[in-house]
């Protein structure tokens, strides 16, 4: 369902309804661009904590013009889910003058391929559903009463006194130009004619600017004293004209202007969004009660708590407590579908790549319905990139992965629902995309922390190629090369035990390169950025302290919390068998380290996870 300003307010009910009614929903995004500038690429060595910053900053410069949702509802009888879409366009259109008016950036490779897709723009700008974050909404409700304190009834426009003197303020009356006179003699007109011949309530007067619109509340009310009411109205085309209105008497116009004050406050365009569903929504087990799936979605939970929420917190530790304020229970299906037992059958984690492949076997096409007001989308043909469309074939993908882990069971269970044990271990993990030894972000728990020890950073001559890189690292038995530009580039070492023999030898390699440990790297950039105030809060890199650090346990479940028990017992656990293949992710666009025969277990079994991905 297409939802705008247009049908908006109609619509709401029934989105809140369908939320209620909902087992879980699935959510998607559609930005104006994606990558602040260079610092805000995605590098194959960042922390999390790294990374949020990296996104931060995207989140407060770009726009995101189209969220979908999509609810879903098991009906236990027909053993099938309901699917209802909801595509919303939005723009954060200024109110008025003491409204926020916000400017935000665009990508040009990002505006390119929406485009490409088909995207509406023109029904983005002209009719998406106006918003605001509640500290801004606060912020203009209270310019409102400061404004309506100051020009109270008796100091309005609409209340100037015969002498052309507004009572409460020391301005006097405006001259009128020579070239106005005859502008001003016809409005006058117009209102005489209204007044006496006329039977209508209201006259709407020419639209006009600032100084005119000044001219005829000073000219009017000297004329008139009694008997209309002067209020300035915007219309679709944002042209202001005043709106002439008959009145009875003092109270009548009293009555009037209190009305129109009120409505200035209830006008407020807030867009009831995420942030207000929840809130509305909490004590009757809605929206902060439901599974909010999303797939690669640290993008789409950073822009959501952004323009709907609060503006995003420095620390990383409060963006962490914020999400799960927010929404409690978060489930990334790109992070479930790069995890045992899902990557062994899945090549590729793309969206619409990721739902064909979980229509076939050993994966099964899930019963999904959908209402008569919902048939623009089918899993067979949609309008793919659309926040609707990519938040239906999220919940599909999502209900394909959870059923199937039903199969694992002893018995095997034929559907499997949000709140099933089996989900848990999913629960709060964002995909981390293109970092080799970090697989997600972890919002109820600390973060993994892996031994970095054995990568280096490089810089070399613009010249040099892969193979030069190589050959400086091919003596320690080789390195896996992340190029950052055409002049650096990190390397990690296969034998990490080879560490301490690197530095030692090729740090005499003279002017030709450098070289320097990761953390001696990271640790000059916070420095650096440190030094430039205007990028500090947004870019600063996470220099990890010179103490013994927690390294990674390969043999460790990190998709298993100590404090639950394992969704899938030891005993009824069914080994996946090895297709030593690599895992090749099309969104990755990097280099993926194979796991060495040697090295790799026989029989992966589920949730236990290598070091490398």
């Amino acid at each position: 369902m297409e939802i705008t300003r247009k049908n908006f307010k109609q619509t709401l009910n029934f989105v809140i309804e369908s939320i209620k009614d909902a087992d879980f929903l699935a959510v998607d995004g559609e930005f104006t661009g994606l990558d602040a500038n260079q610092s805000g690429h995605a590098m194959p060595f960042d922390t999390p904590e790294v990374r949020y910053q990296r996104v931060r900053q995207g989140a407060c410069d770009f726009l995101l013009l189209q969220f979908g949702i999509c609810t879903f509802h098991y009906d236990t009888e027909k053993k099938s889910y309901e699917a209802r879409p909801f595509n919303f366009y939005l723009f954060p259109r200024p109110y008025s003058r003491s409204g926020p008016d916000v400017r935000f950036l665009c990508q040009s490779s990002s505006i390119e391929f929406l485009a490409s897709q088909g995207f509406d723009f023109n029904k983005a700008f002209k009719h998406g559903i106006s918003y605001l974050k509640p500290s801004d909404e606060a912020n203009l409700r209270e310019a409102l009463q400061q404004k309506h304190q100051q020009f109270s009834q008796f100091s309005s426009p609409a209340f100037v006194t015969p002498d052309g003197v507004s009572q409460g303020t020391s301005k006097g009356p405006v001259t009128i130009p020579d070239e106005q006179k005859e502008f001003i003699k016809e409005i006058s007109e117009k209102v005489s004619d209204f007044i006496e011949k006329s039977t209508d309530n209201s006259l709407k007067l020419p639209s006009c600017n600032g100084f005119q619109r000044k001219l005829i509340y000073q000219s009017l009310r000297a004329q008139f004293p009694s008997g209309i009411h002067l209020e300035t109205q915007t219309g679709e085309k944002k042209e202001r004209h005043v709106l002439v209105t008959r009145i009875k008497s003092e109270d009548d116009m009293k009555r009037r202007e209190t009305e129109k004050q009120a409505a200035e406050v209830v006008s407020i365009p807030y867009f009831k969004n995420i942030a207000d569903w929840s809130h509305t929504l909490a004590n009757t087990g809605g929206f902060l009660g439901k599974l909010v799936v999303g797939h690669n979605m640290m993008l789409d939970l950073i822009h959501t708590l952004h323009q709907f929420f609060y503006p995003l917190p420095e620390s990383y530790a409060e963006f962490k407590d914020m999400s799960l304020s927010a929404f409690p229970k978060l489930l990334d299906t790109k992070l479930m579908a790069s995890t045992s037992p899902f990557k062994e059958r899945i090549m590729n984690t793309t969206l619409a790549d990721l739902q064909k492949i979980l229509e076939v076997k050993p994966f099964q096409k899930p019963q999904v319905e959908m209402p008569e007001k919902f048939t623009k989308y089918s899993v067979e043909k949609g309008p793919l990139h659309e926040a609707g469309y990519d938040a239906y074939l999220t919940g599909i993908c999502f209900i394909c992965m959870s059923n199937y882990l039903g199969t694992f069971q002893n018995p095997s269970e034929e559907n499997i629902l949000p709140s099933s044990p089996l989900i848990q271990p999913f629960i709060n993990k964002l995909f981390l995309m293109r970092v080799q030894d970090i697989p997600y972000i972890n919002l109820a728990s600390q973060d993994l922390i892996p031994n970095r020890d054995h990568v280096f950073h490089l810089t070399f001559p613009r010249d040099w190629k892969t193979n030069d890189i190589a050959n400086l690292f091919s003596p320690f038995g080789g390195s896996q090369i992340f190029w950052i530009d055409d002049k650096s580039a990190f390397a990690s070492l296969h034998f990490k035990e080879d560490a301490q023999k690197v530095l030692q030898s090729l740090r005499k390699g003279g002017t030709v390169y450098t070289i320097r440990t990761l953390l001696q790297y990271q640790s000059s950039q916070t420095d650096g950025q440190t030094q430039s105030r205007k990028r500090s809060t947004a870019n600063t890199e996470n220099n990890v302290p010179n103490k013994k650090r927690k390294c990674l346990n390969v043999e460790a479940a990190p998709f298993v919390s100590r404090s639950i028990t394992p969704p899938i017992p030891e005993e009824n656990t069914v080994n996946i068998d090895d297709t030593n293949g690599n895992h090749a992710d099309s969104a990755k666009a990097m280099e993926t380290e194979s796991n060495n025969d040697e090295d790799k277990k026989k029989d992966d079994q589920m949730f236990v996870e290598p070091e490398v991905w």
